[in-house]
Order: structure tokens, then sequence, then C-alpha cells
């Protein structure tokens, strides 16, 4: 009688009977033997940071000749009893009556993705199995939850979701910055009779290129359905390789009709908190490792951005208590420039200890689209700042 599976995350979580056999497939992550006669196969399936740990005792048929031989990456099969572990750390495993081997690994000594921490850098090196790591595997989850939480939270408040073209010939932040989508030859591209290159013969029959924005058409659909919101990819040329510029990644845009500057701010606080609070529930062990192995003080950040109400001050604010700080910043601050890193950690961690919505930019550095306001110095744009 085949036994009902369940997976890692459902075990380790009290989701599964302790009343009759189930069954777990994963890969080992680790595999320790006693003296005792049993070994401890810690076996992962990728829906929880934490493995579920596979007792298994040498009466098993198998034992000497396949459990014994288990090592990183191996995929199993696993059937038993789950009981409260013992141990500390795990609130449950498994008492095996059966192991079965799915997948071997050929070479042990050269898987890449053995117990023990792995760079970034080393991690592009191996993309096929680097989604077993902790920190590929982590991060994936959490962009699971928060992308979820993102659309529960704009569908509860009466959102609708609008897909954006990915391909587009128009520049919605008119910055220029864009990547060009092509089929033409470039060893023997056709040219017009003053030497341009003749996108005529193009795909498209013209210039096209990856979306920066979905702002132009999200606000089209705007006022035909009063709240929309668009999630997805999207993509820019700029050439500067800093933390503050990626040439890919998923952006939210809403658009609300009848709506003014404060009502944004308000829905851009809500967003966050919502999302945030989602995530320290359902995340919390992913959260963990991140709080302790690449950013220190993550949930205790992320707490308080749910916990706090957002200050709300104007550009021309920002930048007097900037002027006014006695700091000495690498970026000189006048009225008119962008604030950089550094000013927004003053504002939000020195300043006002909380996260800033920072309203009313100069128009010169803000998109063309934006509202312009009655200073005409002015538009009605508006930056979060955590």
């Amino acid at each position: 009688m085949q036994q009902q599976a369940y997976s890692v995350r459902a075990i380790l979580g009290g989701g599964a009977p302790s009343d009759a056999p189930v069954t777990v497939k994963g890969w080992v992550r680790t595999r320790r033997d006693s003296r005792a006669g049993i070994s401890f196969v810690h076996l992962s399936d990728g829906s929880s940071f934490h493995p579920v740990q596979v007792v298994a005792p040498n009466t098993l048929p198998n034992y000497e000749s396949e459990v014994l031989r288990l090592t990183a990456g191996c995929a199993v099969e696993a059937t038993g009893i789950i009981v409260p572990s013992p141990a500390k750390g795990q609130p449950f495993e498994m008492q095996a009556s059966a192991i079965r081997v799915i997948g071997w690994v050929d070479d042990p000594e050269t898987y890449p993705i053995q117990p023990k921490p792995h760079t970034l850098e080393y991690l592009r090196e191996v993309a096929h199995l680097r989604p077993r790591s902790n920190t590929i595997g982590a991060a994936t989850r959490v962009r699971h939850t928060l992308a979820g939480a993102i659309h529960r939270f704009f569908d509860e408040n009466g959102f609708f979701w609008v897909n954006t073209p990915i391909i587009t010939g128009s520049d919605a932040e008119g910055a220029g910055a864009m990547f060009r989508v092509s089929t033409l030859d470039f060893a023997n591209l056709p040219r017009t009779p003053d030497g341009r290159v003749d996108f005529s013969q193009d795909f498209f029959g013209r210039e096209a290129f990856l979306t920066v924005s979905g702002q132009l058409n999200i606000e089209a659909y705007c006022l035909a359905l009063t709240k929309v919101y668009t999630f997805g990819p999207t993509f820019r040329a700029e050439n500067s390789n800093t933390s503050r510029h990626l040439a890919e990644f998923w952006m939210i845009e809403p658009e609300i009709a009848f709506a003014d500057l404060s009502d944004n701010a308000t829905l851009a606080e809500r967003l966050l908190k919502y999302t945030f609070e989602r995530l320290l529930n359902e995340r919390q062990d992913d959260l963990e490792f991140f709080d302790q192995r690449i950013e220190k003080g993550l949930i205790a950040k992320l707490q308080g951005i749910v916990a706090s109400e957002f200050a709300r001050m104007d550009y021309g604010e920002a930048i007097r208590v900037l002027e006014q700080s006695n700091q000495k910043f690498e970026f000189p601050v006048n009225w008119g420039v962008d604030l950089q890193s550094e000013h927004e950690r003053y504002l939000t961690e020195q300043y006002a200890k909380k996260p800033v919505v920072v309203m009313n930019y100069p128009k010169d550095i803000k998109a063309f689209y934006m509202r312009r306001n009655d200073d005409g110095k002015t538009v009605a744009a508006m930056d979060v700042l955590a």
C-alpha cells in the first residue's frame, strides 16, 4: 500500500499524522552514522529551510548496501512514522521503516553543493545546482512569499493586475538607458541612404526595446478600471555597477484614479507593512538565516518597519535637515540634487529613526510624466526611504 507523501515543511510543522506511516521525498543534505548501528539522514525537499531528520536503523534490508553509501545530493524516498524529536532545534523526525534511493551522485567527492558555506561567486559557477544551497533556496522561498503577499494585498484592496508588455517601442522613463531587441544580423546590418541602421527591416519594422517601466500602459488602464497595478520584470541599461542599480528586476507600479500624493504614500506604507508582516510570519527560518549570515539585524529592521508610523516630509524639508545636520557627506547637499544613499541613511537612521516618505521632488530630477505642482518647480512624486 502506497503511503501518503508529505513535504518536509508539513512534517516539521506538525502537519503529518503520527499514527500511520508517511512518505517524504527529497535530497540528502548530510548523513551521520552512530556506533549503535543507526544512521541519521538529513533530507530536504526545498519546502523549508531546515531538513527533516530520517533515523535509519541497521535493520533496514538495504542499510549496508545503500543507506551507508548515501551522500549529499542523493535523491531519496523515505517512509516511516513521524515522532517528536529528542534532538535540539527540530520538533519532529522520522523513524524510517524503508528508504528507497531514487538517484545517486556519481562522484560524491566533486559534488558542488557540499554541506558548507558557499560564496555567491562560487554559486554562479554551478547555476544548475545552486537552488539546493541555503542562500538561493531561502531567497527563492522569500521571493515566492513576497510575490504572493503583493498580489493578495492589491486583490484585497480592489486592484486589478495588468500585464504590461516586456517588448516595447517607448521609453517610459525618458532616460534613454534601454536594452535593444533586434533580430538583425549585426555582421551585416542594413543601412538607410544616410548610413543609419535600417530598422524597418527588423522584426517589428521599427526599433524595439525591453521595457523600463509599465507606467504609460498602466496609466491608460487606470483611467478605465480606477485601481490597477503591474508587477513584473523591468530592464535598465544604466552602466552603473552599484547596489542602487540593477539591469533586471521586478517592479510594482500601482495607479489609482481620483487620488492624490498623500493617498499614494499611504498605499505604499500599507503595502510594505502588509508584505513584511506576512514574510515575518511565514518565512521565519529563512529570515533567521539571512539575519545570521547575510545581513545582521534584518529581522529587527523588518519588525521596525511593520510597527512604525512612517514619517513624511517634503523634499525641501529633507534638504534643510541634511544641511543642518553638521554631517560631512561625500556628496554635497543643496536643493535640486537627487538624494544619495548616505543622505537617505541619515534621514532614516539618525534623524527620524524610522522609514521616511520624501514628497514633492524638483521636477528636473523626476520623470516627465509626474504631475507638476502649483509652484512650477516641484512635481507630485514621492519615495519611501527605509
